[in-house]
């Protein structure tokens, strides 16, 4: 029996990369950013999994796809490219924590969807979020309906926020106490 197809390794195709490692820093960071902004234009959706989060699992995924399948790339050019697309996702990250300047351009702001139980439907309209889901979101955190909403925010991270009319708060004994309406 012959047995050249299992112990024939070709060690140098596997680890030595065919492209420069300049190019593909460079086709990393490239990729990185034109999906940073292109999924930046289309803010966030609903959900609990960030933007910044997604991409790089994906860029990641494909990363590795191409790494160990050998379609004419290495392990090394893989790991290379995986190391450009975390390092620029720390960045950013590292960017918007230590600036606010920053912050502000990497995070979109919280958007008002409700407000004194009126739904503002441009801002829905603007996230593609439907009534219905909305109303699911509301529900999940235990809300009968729109009009106990006092104001609820889409988060940049997809999350929703909410604040209803019979908010609460603790006195110092450790009791409920109703928050009073602002007039």
């Amino acid at each position: 029996m012959n047995w050249d197809w299992l112990i024939n390794i070709s060690w140098v195709e596997m680890f030595w990369p065919k492209e420069s490692v300049g190019e593909i820093i460079i086709r990393g960071t490239i990729m990185y950013l034109g999906m940073y902004v292109l999924l930046r234009v289309f803010r966030r959706q609903s959900g609990s999994v960030g933007i910044a989060d997604l991409l790089v699992i994906v860029v990641i995924a494909d990363a590795a796809q191409n790494g160990m399948a050998g379609d004419s790339k290495s392990i090394t050019e893989a790991l290379i490219l995986i190391t450009t697309i975390v390092l620029w996702d720390w960045f950013f990250d590292w960017l918007g924590f230590r600036s606010a300047f920053f912050e502000r351009i990497l995070q979109p702001q919280p958007l008002l969807m409700i407000h004194d139980g009126k739904v503002i439907k441009k801002n829905l309209d603007q996230e593609f979020i439907k009534e219905e889901d909305l109303l699911a979101q509301l529900r999940e955190q235990g809300i009968g309906g729109i009009e106990q909403v006092k104001k609820c925010y889409l988060e940049s991270n997809g999350h929703f926020s909410v604040i209803t009319e019979f908010s609460r708060t603790k006195k110092p004994d450790g009791n409920d106490i109703p928050v009073k309406k602002r007039q």
